[in-house]
């Protein structure tokens, strides 16, 4: 592939200060935002919006689900990923951009539609951006493209894994993109900062996503056991802020972990009981007994075409292995301070309640 671009150059040096804050009285700046419907990046949104200094232009597919961004202040756009004139379009006149979009989804019957949205999407993207002259790139990576540990230790940014170590179409998506962009950074001084959340947690997960999931089954008593395995929790809104400082003072090139805290399922499960009122499970569910489950479950959402099945082939081998991550490098470089994850799981279950996801 040819990442190298005549005349495509940026210095990717600028004076935080010049651009100023809308509460200092300077002009705001234009910010894009793609995914900005989703769970996170609707949190990176409302992040920009109370910092007061961003007039925040979204990115949005005609048929997306627009309920994350009601009554927000947002500048929508509509176009695709796919489509390089709509992101030129959206583009145009911006300063800086926050790519989040990502189809995150841990099993798909197309998965070369996963490929268009999370590889060939960030090419047009990240392109776009050198074209433009984007000033600064805020990167939404994932720990996916990480090693992680076997033996229960956390991983940092230099764990890194390789694309034979990647467990299905997701993370071998998410994998092959971040490569994309830091062969942009590295040959064309594309200047973008990446960052990898963990698991984010909380409010307005409106798919819900995969973990959401989890919390919706063990608040409502669908999760009579679970595996041995472990998860880093994070509140979506210190995500966002991550996101936020990112694009402040994250060094061009760098790679940050946000995440928070390191949880076995079975603690997580137990937090959750609490919260709902119930007995947490007791049965732990050997991993060869959960594959045989995720085989089944495939196989009756491909007969009958109900979309995701509750359980997949590639979770369970996921979770193997302990997904323990350190976001100390976040905390000393950019000032990360993510909150006690019990935050994160309470404004969950309190949203879920509230939207009828659950009684």
């Amino acid at each position: 592939m040819a990442f190298l671009v005549s005349g495509m150059h940026r210095s990717p040096n600028f004076s935080w200060r010049t651009c100023g804050k809308g509460k200092t009285g300077f002009r705001k700046m234009t910010t894009l935002v793609t995914g900005a419907t989703g769970f996170v990046g609707s949190a990176v949104v409302r992040c920009l919006l109370d910092d007061d200094g961003h007039d925040v232009r979204a990115l949005v597919r005609p048929s997306s689900d627009l309920r994350n961004l009601e009554n927000l202040p947002v500048d929508v756009v509509h176009g695709d990923l796919a489509d390089p004139l709509s992101v030129k379009k959206a583009m145009d006149g911006c300063e800086f951009l926050f790519h989040v979009a990502a189809d995150y989804r841990l099993w798909v019957p197309d998965p070369e539609a996963m490929y268009r949205s999370n590889v060939q999407g960030t090419r047009n993207v990240m392109f776009e951006a050198l074209r433009s002259g984007i000033r600064k790139v805020v990167y939404t990576s994932s720990v996916a493209t990480l090693a992680p540990s076997s033996n229960g230790n956390s991983c940092n940014e230099v764990s890194c894994g390789c694309l034979e170590d990647m467990i299905g179409y997701y993370k071998r998506s998410k994998f092959l993109a971040e490569v994309l962009v830091q062969r942009l950074i590295e040959e064309c001084d594309l200047p973008a900062v990446i960052v990898s959340p963990s698991t984010p947690v909380g409010p307005r997960d409106i798919k819900p996503t995969a973990t959401g999931r989890i919390i919706l089954d063990a608040i409502s008593g669908r999760m009579p056991a679970y595996v041995d395995t472990g998860l880093n929790l994070v509140h979506v809104n210190d995500v966002a802020e991550g996101h936020r400082l990112a694009l402040e003072r994250g060094e061009i090139g760098e790679r940050y972990i946000l995440g928070g805290e390191n949880l076995s399922l079975r603690e997580i499960l137990e937090e959750l009981a609490t919260l709902a009122g119930h007995s947490p499970p007791r049965f732990r569910m050997p991993h060869s007994a959960a594959a045989l489950v995720a085989c089944i479950s495939e196989t009756c959402s491909k007969i009958s075409g109900g979309g995701e099945p509750r359980v997949t082939r590639d979770s369970v081998k996921m979770a193997r292995k302990y997904m323990f991550f350190s976001s100390e490098k976040a905390k000393m470089a950019l000032g990360y301070h993510p909150r006690p994850v019990r935050e994160g799981l309470l404004d969950a279950v309190n949203w879920f309640r509230r939207n009828g996801y659950c009684k």
